[in-house]
């Protein structure tokens, strides 16, 4: 009949929008994850001097023909190249920094060893110490269980951030007082104007963070996706100059657990 025609297309019609949704949301997702990436890349820029950058110290930075960047690379590995090619160009040489430092012998020794045979273990001395002094503080927020949930996902680089839509969506099987909402973070559970959201794994839940939070995760995001690449070979510098780059990621760290972050954000 017609009416059940008329059903039968209006159910036709609802799929199609949800699945349009759906990739609407994931790209969204990737977008993100995307532009994440791009903004580690920019880091490994990393020249002998600030203010003269020295190509032959990045040979990841020479384009695919010469730096084989995409060999061994797990992940978007057709992008990849693409990515290292935009962050050479785009990145102008940073300005000559007027901060005083000075190597800690400790936290040289130890990122010295880790380097020799790069693992992900947090049991190694280097690890062990980030997690204890920044990664777990940076990564407690009040909801202690959804805290934990996120730290996991950090580690098996599982989780999705993306910008919440005008329209809000279903957060997914998870009761809407955990997954907080626009007004409302679902990790500190304060009043928060949330313009971003989380999803951990292929879980389908979404999680609304405020800006802090996001900061905060970010930060920590930032953290594993540089040490990452040091132990898939990518970074090639000085070890002086990954371990500075190394304490400039637990800075950033530390200051968003404090509170600051970018207007941005």
């Amino acid at each position: 009949s017609l009416v059940q025609e008329a059903h039968k297309m209006v159910r036709e019609a609802n799929t199609k929008q949800a699945a349009a949704e759906k990739q609407l949301r994931e790209a969204r997702g990737k977008i993100d994850m995307l532009q994440a990436e791009v903004t580690a890349l920019k880091t490994l820029v990393i020249t002998s001097t600030p203010s003269s950058p020295n190509r032959e110290l990045h040979p990841q930075l020479q384009g695919p023909s010469k730096a084989g960047f995409r060999k061994g690379h797990g992940r978007n590995k057709s992008t990849s190249s693409a990515m290292v090619s935009a962050a050479s160009q785009n990145v102008a040489p940073e300005p000559v920094s007027r901060e005083c430092r000075e190597v800690d012998s400790i936290l040289f020794a130890e990122f010295q060893a880790w380097k020799e045979s790069p693992t992900l273990d947090k049991s190694c001395s280097f690890l062990d110490r980030i997690y204890r002094e920044d990664v777990g503080p940076c990564l407690d927020f009040t909801k202690q269980e959804l805290s934990e949930l996120v730290r996991v996902a950090v580690e098996q680089n599982t989780l999705t951030i993306e910008p919440v839509a005008s329209q809000a969506v279903p957060t997914g099987k998870v009761a809407a007082e955990e997954c907080g909402g626009p007004k409302k973070c679902a990790l500190s559970g304060l009043p928060r104007a949330c313009k971003h959201r989380i999803m951990l794994g292929d879980s389908g839940n979404y999680y609304y963070i405020s800006p802090s939070c996001r900061a905060r995760i970010t930060a920590v995001c930032n953290f594993f996706t540089y040490i990452r690449y040091i132990q898939q070979g990518l970074v090639r510098q000085d070890v002086e100059l990954m371990y500075w780059e190394v304490m400039r990621l637990r800075r950033e760290m530390s200051l968003a657990k404090l509170g600051f972050y970018p207007s941005e954000m």
